[in-house]
């Protein structure tokens, strides 16, 4: 892997550089590394993924016993019948 040194970077992009690897919690070199990636088009940015929220509401608003209702159903869904693969 080459080394690459950056001299006389401006203040203001050396403050956002280091603003966004805080924000992102990576070090300053993983975030220069993905903003130049993003730049050259060798990877996705975060924006041009679909993100979706229509089913949050129901993250973790199941009781205990209806997630061990749930677990028990499918148990006996994904169990395989031999007879089926003969």
């Amino acid at each position: 892997m080459k080394v690459v040194t950056l001299r006389n970077l401006p203040p203001e992009l050396v403050r956002r550089i280091r603003r966004k690897a805080r924000e992102k919690h990576l070090s300053i070199n993983k975030t220069v590394i993905g903003l130049l990636g993003e730049n050259m088009g060798m990877t996705r940015k975060k924006k041009d993924q679909a993100l979706h929220h229509d089913l949050d509401s129901l993250a973790g608003s199941w009781t205990k016993e209806e997630a061990s209702a749930f677990d028990q159903a499918l148990t006996r869904q994904r169990s395989i019948d031999p007879e089926l693969w003969k």
